[in-house]
């Protein structure tokens, strides 16, 4: 190696021994005391906060309470089976053990029945204290009220009610149906292939040109809706017809009364005291004394 670089190679080392270094020493953390890591005690009254109560789930339950489900179940399908049956009358939590067989679930099970399960059931109903029925979806008994329900919703554009509605709200659904299949439409819904039920409003029956529902069906208004339609209709010349029904004439207004100015009344005379009052002037006072005074003269 070159001498020359030999000496620059010791200087260097020289100057940087005399060159004096800060070396900056990691910090350690201080030790957390006690107060800020262990929490605060509570007051004696401070309450602990409660966690959340999170919805009971039958089906998510294990051991006894599948048992529990299991007896609830068996409940809620013979209640079902007796309203469709036709019986409607309220039953005692007694009865419905007698009647399902389960008289022997025990007393914790039974105050479980009583106190939470049959009366927050969304399936049975409680007419009166302690005793139960089913709840249906719709409250019909025979073909008049379902025909009735059916023309309720066509009036106000609700549409029809799902068959399985109707089959689990009806007592005898099936010869209900079949007596009134005159008046009941129904109609597969191709999504799921059930069937719904609408009401026959024979009254829209009316006879269609053919040409006329080829050119309706020709075409399409997917992509359009009211607004788009209206507006296009109108470019057209063509106008949305308007509600000019019988209107109620407007009662009218009563007009408040001008007040009054409120005169007071001036005292009447007491005219029949005319022969008795005399006045007091001067005059006649001096014509009184005068006559006094003749009469002593004389």
């Amino acid at each position: 190696m070159d001498a020359a670089l030999l000496r620059e190679r010791e200087l260097f080392k020289k100057r940087a021994l005399a060159t004096p270094t800060v070396e900056k020493k990691p910090q350690k953390d201080p030790p957390k005391s006690a107060s800020t890591g262990a929490k605060k005690p509570l007051q004696p009254w401070e309450s602990k906060p409660a966690a959340p109560k999170e919805p009971m789930n039958y089906k998510t339950m294990t051991g006894s309470s599948n048992k529990r489900f299991a007896i609830l179940t068996k409940i809620v399908n013979h209640m079902k089976d007796r309203h469709l049956q036709g019986e409607d009358h309220p039953i005692s939590v007694e009865e419905i053990l007698d009647e399902t067989n389960q008289l022997d679930i025990g007393s914790s099970n039974k105050n479980w029945l009583i106190t939470e399960a049959l009366p927050n059931n969304p399936k049975l109903e409680q007419p009166a204290h302690g005793r139960y029925q089913f709840k249906p979806l719709f409250k019909v008994r025979d073909g008049k009220s379902l025909l009735r329900l059916l023309k309720q919703h066509d009036l106000k554009g609700l549409g029809g009610i799902l068959l399985d509605d109707v089959q689990e709200s009806l007592p005898n659904c099936d010869k209900v149906l079949k007596a009134r299949a005159q008046d009941i439409l129904f109609i597969t819904r191709p999504i799921d292939k059930k069937k719904i039920l609408f009401y026959n409003d024979k009254t829209a029956n009316f006879a269609v040109d053919d040409e006329f529902q080829k050119l309706w069906r020709a075409v399409t208004v997917d992509a359009m809706d009211d607004n788009k339609i209206e507006e296009y209709l109108e470019k057209q010349g063509i106008r949305s017809m308007q509600d000019h029904g019988i209107r109620k004439p407007m009662a009218a207004k009563r007009k408040k009364a001008a007040l009054k100015k409120r005169q007071f009344k001036r005292p009447r005379d007491n005219e029949h005291l005319a022969d008795i009052l005399e006045t007091y002037e001067d005059n006649t006072i001096t014509q009184k004394g005068d006559l006094q005074a003749n009469t002593n003269v004389k």
